[in-house]
């Protein structure tokens, strides 16, 4: 499986990935877990860690699952410790259109706060009741109809800021190059 296709972003808890993981040791392919383990020095050992992750089907999903679990130990994802470090502090930014569309159908994903406001603008639009916003993102009801006033109140100061169409075909143009970065 070497063409590149978007993974689906994995469900809370969900670790049955590890089972397709390059790093899983098998009596047919012993695998050293130590080697996910050098010293900042060991160059040959960091080489022989990012081979094996380079060519793992489910790479992007272990180093999703190393930020998104906070794990900073170690090379995940095919990325050292210090490669992770600028992906751990800009989380909380990440914006992937993915993850909010597999929340919406009802998936238990992992959430920025980024995509839980794009959750909730896109449930609301869509007319989407409380109770089920509730539900996507794990909140009280009440908490739900407090996160639908903000989306309504941001929308009215939208359009009383009487942003001109130029203005608004260019906010809408730096949405979507928002892409799945972290």
């Amino acid at each position: 499986m070497h063409h590149h296709q978007i993974a689906e972003p994995r469900t809370l808890g969900d670790y049955t990935w590890h089972d397709h993981a390059a790093c899983l040791s098998t009596p047919a392919n012993p695998v050293d877990p130590e080697i996910f383990f050098p010293e900042p020095d060991e160059m040959d050992r960091i080489r022989a860690a990012k081979a094996l992750c380079g060519q793992c089907p489910v790479r992007q999903t272990c180093l999703d699952a190393a930020l998104e679990d906070g794990d900073r130990e170690g090379i995940r994802g095919g990325m050292t410790e210090e490669e992770r470090e600028p992906l751990h502090r800009r989380l909380h930014r990440r914006l992937d259109y993915a993850r909010v569309n597999a929340t919406l159908a009802g998936r238990d994903i992992h959430l920025t706060d980024a995509e839980r406001r794009a959750v909730t603008r896109a449930a609301y639009q869509a007319g989407t009741p409380a109770e089920r916003l509730a539900r996507l993102l794990k909140i009280t009801e009440e908490h739900a109809e407090k996160r639908y006033r903000q989306v309504r109140r941001e929308i009215r100061n939208r359009s009383v800021g009487g942003t001109n169409d130029r203005n608004r075909a260019t906010a809408q143009t730096h949405r979507d190059d928002l892409g799945t970065a972290a």
